[in-house]
């Protein structure tokens, strides 16, 4: 595991081209995706802030190596249902 400052930059990336994505999708979509995008731009920021939130308050009792890897899956996971929303 890379340390902390990394992985929360990486978050920050991935969730600031997400948004950006989803911005430019509202702005130039359909009308219906402009909708579906706007409701984007709001799960897209509270994903970031609440796996920002678990990075610098991990949970005591687990083994760092353990937490930080369900953080990342949970965090794919997320990012990937939003892609999906989107292409959708």
């Amino acid at each position: 595991m890379a340390n902390k400052r990394f992985l929360k930059r990486a978050i920050h990336n991935v969730c600031d081209e997400l948004f950006a994505e989803a911005v430019a999708l509202s702005l130039y979509g359909a009308k219906e995706q402009q909708d579906a995008a706007t409701a984007q731009l709001y799960a897209i920021a509270k994903v970031e802030d609440d796996c920002i939130r678990r990075i610098s308050h991990p949970e005591p009792g687990m083994k760092p190596s353990v937490y930080f890897k369900d953080l990342r899956e949970k965090f794919t996971a997320q990012v990937s249902d939003i892609v999906d929303q989107m292409n959708g």
